[in-house]
């Protein structure tokens, strides 16, 4: 009786070591993975005034009643993040708590419009629903179009000069935040960082 009690915990105690062991093996290899894996950044669609170039200049009026000139340069020396987005975006409405955290984080360096259009009540009730009032949002089809903005969220970074920086299709908190990081690392897209990288890498 005590024998076989005593193979069982030695079995027992063999197999919690290979689980053990199996279980560090598969943590390893989730690191290498994870060293492994590019950056997510946001979609560049190849169309529209193209990352590099001066941003045409645009003139909006926001819900308050100010005229904003989207694409001019900034007088206080920060940029700006346009945002489009529309009150039907279900993916609009769950980056919009990720926006206000980038507005307040970045605000001493970026201001953030959100862009629309379509009908003024609509829009007015979709601010006061999402406690948007403190963010300046614009409605001008004419913004859309110059951007050629054909899917939703999309968003478009412009320097305090008034220069498209980075842009791309948005879908999540890591598409927003790699359009800032593209801008720091003075790249076009984080993709493009990624491939930069990996071809010096590859000549080295």
């Amino acid at each position: 009786m005590n024998e076989a009690l005593l193979v069982s915990n030695i079995v027992l105690w063999i197999v919690v070591a290979v689980l053990a062991g199996v279980v560090l093996a598969l943590a390893r290899q989730l690191g290498v993975l994870y060293e492994r894996v590019a950056p997510a950044g946001a979609l560049v669609l190849g169309q529209g005034p193209a990352v590099g170039d001066r941003a045409p200049v645009v003139t909006a009026t926001a819900l308050g009643g100010a005229a904003l000139e989207i694409g001019a340069a900034s007088p206080d020396g920060r940029s700006t993040l346009v945002f489009f987005l529309s009150p039907t975006c279900p993916v609009c409405k769950t980056l919009l708590p990720v926006l206000r955290s980038i507005a307040r984080r970045e605000q001493r360096r970026l201001r953030l419009v959100l862009a629309s259009d379509g009908t003024r009540g609509e829009h007015e009730e979709f601010v006061r629903e999402q406690g948007l009032d403190r963010l300046p949002y614009v409605l001008s089809p004419t913004l859309g179009i110059t951007y050629q903005v054909a899917k939703l969220p999309y968003a478009v970074l412009l320097d305090a000069s008034g220069v498209i920086r980075s842009k791309g299709l948005v879908n999540t908190r890591e598409h927003l935040e790699s359009l800032l990081e593209a801008e720091d690392r003075g790249v076009g897209s984080i993709q493009d960082y990624v491939h930069a990288t990996t071809e010096r890498e590859g000549v080295a």
